[in-house]
């Protein structure tokens, strides 16, 4: 299975994963340098040309990055990236400052090319083609290798094509290391010669003079070095901008000296270049000749996160570390991997791509494409190899570390990528609860107030989210189990999960997902072993619930209590405010208690198992009564808001999880449900039995209805504004019929075009006027993760989630049935 993987692997992988084809969709901006909440760099107005900006963090602050090419033959300078022709403007310099001609960018799930083209000099009479120059971004996302997932650190090739010489320039500032200007900065410069193919590096090596710690400034880590690559054929210089620049636009090369006068950021500005000259005109022949130079982007910080775990507080290693002794070794592995990171991210991508188009159509796979990144830029790998943690932020809204709702919305693309990484993810907030850190006994909303600080709420003073959390995690925990259980590579939620040994730990002290890695050479190095399937992943979903089960119990029971009619209080879109009786958010808690029922299953608590599904189905018909239109076309915002409706995307649950496959309607000679402990009085079930959990007229229902109220920019969130969540929109759209899926995704695609959005990708915009922001501003957050809702539902259930939901493109329901449906047994009281 794995030769078969790496040879189409490396049938797609031509030059570094280029994509084949140009992307149809043109973003407000596109990923660049995108690993972690604080390497986080992207190109601005992606629509416009790269030097009309200086590239930026996420969080819109600007970032030092300059690419120059000079043209030897006619004193002529080209600024490729950022605004480095300030630098040279005005100037009585011998040289020229032009533009190239921009011809686009394109990108796939891990790679970001801007191409460049150059008129031949007119005075060559054997060059008559232009020069073309690609810039070729790489943050691979690699599935099979959680070990190259963690490396916090990127690619930058430069390939140029022509028959006539060109030099290349780049330059780093010290912005990639602190968020403020006023920072003293200090550099070293180190060059290594190594006797494997007489190959060696140079490296620069940022950071602040007086580091602090896992401490933020405008969410940018004062922590941490940065360390940028070169081969040793390079030139190297470190001086102010402005000299630097000027010096190799007059002369095509640095001196190979360093500026050892250190000094804050901005004060005479000092940079950090390296410079390539390319000899394409050896001979008198005009045949255009090809080459690249190879540079590589890391930020490096140990630790890189403060955990409150279960035996303190703790300051959490990389996970890198478990294998590199060194940030050197780390690094050297990193640049000479390139060819095989890039081999496995180009097989990602283009699977990616294949299965994107067959769900959507060309928008659905440039939409996944820009997400991926995305959900994986505000995450971090810690732990051990026997222990793997992965520490998310929430990124733009609060900072908050390891939010349960976040997490939530963003967990199809980590279903369909690699579940691991899910389970990574729950780990914390089970080990942390588990230990009697959090007092109340809900879901916790977050693990920390913020990013990196995951030292939990002793307090129970968290964002006030219960019947969210409960729901979303045991929705979380279901479909986690789920992606354990298969038996063919065909049924495997995630096609990259079924590679790898069949190494198991039976140890109950130890992680049911330990991450045994491969020791072989090359791309063979540092892959998975295998995620489930079989005999293995029964064993690892019985180990990990045993161990947690008391949780699970806990947030059930919470639910059982509190969600049929939730009080006032947050959902997850908690920017719409606080509301009782919500639809939405009492479908979430119910199917979380059905799922309670699928997870005791697991470890032979068949009484459980029946008791929480006999609850579960009670519930699921009385939701109905109460939160169904009286006309039967559209779910209620809340139960008592008549004339509202809402987006029902939790719906999405109950399909993945794969409740609409079975009959799970009560019997008509049922009996009322005798509930434990205090709880809400005990419902009778009412007559009729409807295929699925949620009947599937709600599913008919809503699709209708979302073809109905469907905007410019998208499908609305709710009756009360006209703005829309994007993963919520897919999550929806998952769940209704091509038709409505394709109004919806042609919305999207006309929004990603059009919108005066001017953030990586945001999740909350207006779905009216210029598609911006409504206020407040979400961009580069983790839940577009959501967008993959398509892709991870048509590998769900064995591959037949999707065949589940073929009545959806039957024609319009009659909702005349429907409402004589909704009220075959009596009415709740006064709805």
């Amino acid at each position: 299975m794995w030769s078969y993987f790496l040879t189409a692997a490396a049938a797609a992988f031509i030059l570094q994963g280029l994509p084949s084809e140009a992307s149809k969709l043109i973003p407000p901006v596109l990923p660049l340098i995108v690993r972690n909440p604080y390497l986080s760099t992207w190109l601005q107005d992606a629509r416009e040309a790269p030097w009309k900006r200086w590239p930026m963090h996420w969080t819109g602050q600007e970032i030092g990055f300059s690419i120059l090419a000079a043209i030897p033959a006619t004193d002529c300078v080209y600024p490729l990236l950022g605004r480095v022709h300030d630098s040279l403007l005005p100037s009585d310099e011998p040289y020229n400052v032009s533009f190239p001609l921009y011809l686009g960018a394109q990108y796939d799930a891990s790679t970001t090319n801007l191409t460049y083209r150059i008129p031949p000099p007119s005075t060559d009479e054997h060059s008559s083609d232009d020069l073309e120059i690609t810039l070729s971004f790489l943050s691979p996302i690699t599935p099979t290798s959680t070990l190259r997932q963690s490396i916090p650190a990127s690619y930058l090739t430069v390939h140029v094509k022509g028959s006539f010489n060109v030099d290349i320039y780049i330059d780093l500032n010290g912005q990639w290391v602190s968020g403020d200007r006023g920072s003293k900065v200090v550099w070293d410069f180190h060059q290594a010669e190594l006797t494997k193919d007489n190959k060696g590096l140079k490296t620069w090596m940022v950071k602040r003079e007086t580091e602090q710690l896992l401490t933020e400034w405008n969410d940018r880590a004062e922590w941490g070095t940065l360390h940028f690559s070169a081969p040793l054929d390079v030139h190297h210089e470190a001086g102010t901008s402005v000299i630097l620049r000027r010096k190799f636009a007059s002369t095509g090369t640095l001196q190979d000296t360093i500026d050892d006068r250190h000094r804050n950021i901005m004060n005479e500005e000092p940079v950090f270049a390296f410079a390539k000259s390319f000899k394409l005109n050896a001979s008198s022949s005009s045949t255009s000749m090809s080459d690249s130079v190879l540079f590589t982007i890391a930020h490096i910080q140990d630790p890189v996160v403060q955990f409150a775990s279960s035996r303190g507080l703790t300051m959490m290693k990389p996970l890198w570390s478990s294998w590199f002794a060194s940030d050197k070794d780390l690094l050297t592995f990193h640049y000479f991997d390139y060819e095989n990171a890039a081999q496995l991210a180009t097989n990602y991508s283009s699977q990616l791509s294949l299965d994107a188009f067959e769900s959507g159509a060309d928008d659905y796979v440039d939409i996944v494409a820009l997400s991926a990144r995305q959900a994986m830029g505000a995450c971090v790998f810690a732990g051990t190899e026997d222990d793997p943690i992965l520490f998310m932020k929430e990124i733009s809204s609060d900072g908050n570390t390891q939010t349960i709702d976040v997490i939530y919305p963003a967990f199809p693309f980590f279903l369909y990528t690699n579940p691991r990484w899910l389970a990574y993810l729950l780990e914390p907030l089970i080990e942390h609860t588990l230990s009697g850190q959090y007092p109340n006994k809900y879901a916790m909303h977050d693990l920390g107030t913020h990013f990196p600080n995951a030292t939990g709420h002793p307090d129970g003073n968290d964002e006030y989210m219960p019947v969210e959390e409960c729901g979303n995690i045991l929705i979380l925990g279901l479909a986690l189990v789920n992606s354990l259980k298969y038996d063919t590579s065909a049924s495997a939620g995630s096609i990259w999960a079924t590679i790898g040994s069949d190494s198991f730990d039976t140890n109950p002290e130890s992680s049911a997902f330990s991450l045994n890695i491969s020791s072989g050479e090359n791309i063979s190095f540092g892959l998975d072993d295998r995620w489930g399937g079989s005999t293995k992943g029964t064993k690892q979903a019985e180990k990990w619930v045993r161990k947690s089960y008391s949780l699970w119990k806990q947030w059930t029971e919470y639910l059982i209590e509190f969600t049929l009619e939730p009080h006032n209080q947050l959902s997850t879109d908690d920017f719409a405010g606080w509301l009782a009786l919500q639809t939405n958010l009492a479908l979430k808690g119910i199917i979380g208690i059905n799922a309670m029922s699928a997870i005791s299953e697991i470890i032979g608590e068949t009484e459980d198992a029946e008791y929480y599904k006999n609850i579960s189905d009670t519930y699921i018909k009385k939701w109905e009564e109460f939160g169904i239109s009286r006309d039967g076309t559209h779910a209620k915002l809340a139960y008592d808001w008549y004339g509202s409706w809402t987006t029902l995307y939790n719906l999405y649950a109950d399909s993945l999880l794969c409740f609409h496959l079975d009959d799970h309607s009560l019997s008509t000679n049922q009996q009322p449900v005798s509930l434990r402990g205090d709880g809400q009085k005990p419902l009778k079930p009412g007559p009729g039995k409807e295929s699925g959990f949620v009947p599937q007229h709600i599913y008919k229902m809503q699709s209708d209805w979302y073809h109905n109220v469907r905007q410019r920019y998208g499908l609305p969130l709710d009756s009360r504004h006209l703005y829309t969540k994007t993963d919520w929109e897919f999550f929806a759209a998952a769940v209704t019929g091509k038709e409505v899926r394709g109004e919806i995704l042609d919305s999207v695609a006309k929004w990603v075009n059009e919108t005066t959005t001017d953030r990586p990708f945001t999740d909350l915009h207006k779905t009216e006027e210029d598609g911006g922001f409504p206020g407040p501003n979400f961009f580069a957050r983790p839940v577009v993760g959501g967008h993959f809702a398509f892709l991870a539902l048509e590998r769900a259930c064995g591959g037949m989630a999707a065949e589940g939901l073929a009545f959806l493109n039957e024609p319009p329901m009659d909702h005349k049935d429907s409402v004589s449906f909704l009220f075959k047994y009596p009415p709740a009281e006064e709805l």
